[in-house]
């Protein structure tokens, strides 16, 4: 139960990934596919799911295959549990854990202990900072914020931030909006 290998796969997600990569509109891929766009829209949208026929011309309009939209389809999964038990590669020191499986419109990661202190993030959607153990502190926009158990920080898209565990066994849970869904506006930087 919760195994992506048993649901079936939605391939929209990765027709429409595919097309804004190559930064084709749905009306290019309908006149390179002889499909019509409000039908390249259900299928994008997951509202269509279309036949072995429909998704080589895809494909084909898409510069790939069927089987390679496939392979990068999303699982039909509307529930899945990743169990704090499930195993880990057994690396000391610090740890991070993805709290969501696949390829989906939100992320998540448990970091565990502390990691390279210096090292600076910018994510171009929203993330929000959680201390599920422990304290940090996080420096963001030229002030430095301490949190600690229970605390959680809100990032708007495209701050440049860094963090650093300031208690050992520290746990931060991150979460956020995938950086392949355009979630927010480009916001011009002052």
């Amino acid at each position: 139960m919760g195994d992506h290998k048993e649901q079936p796969l939605r391939v929209g997600a990765a027709v429409r990934r595919r097309r804004r990569a190559l930064e084709l509109t749905l009306a290019v891929v309908a006149e390179r596919s002889g499909l019509s766009v409000p039908f390249l829209s259900q299928i994008e949208n997951e509202r269509a799911r279309p036949s072995t026929s429909s998704l080589e011309k895809v494909a084909d309009a898409l510069r790939t295959t069927a089987v390679e939209l496939l392979a990068a389809a999303d699982p039909a999964c509307s529930v899945d549990v990743v169990r704090a038990d499930d195993p880990e590669p057994a690396t000391p020191g610090p740890r991070a854990r993805s709290l969501v499986r696949g390829h989906h419109q939100m992320h998540a990661q448990e970091f565990t202990g502390d990691h390279d202190a210096g090292r600076e993030f910018q994510y171009r959607n929203d993330q929000l900072m959680y201390v599920a153990d422990g304290a940090v502190e996080i420096e963001a926009e030229g002030r430095a914020y301490r949190l600690g158990r229970g605390d959680t920080l809100y990032l708007t898209g495209g701050v440049r931030h860094r963090w650093r565990a300031t208690v050992s066994d520290t746990r931060l849970v991150v979460v956020a909006v995938a950086e392949h869904i355009e979630a927010v506006q480009d916001r011009p930087r002052p």
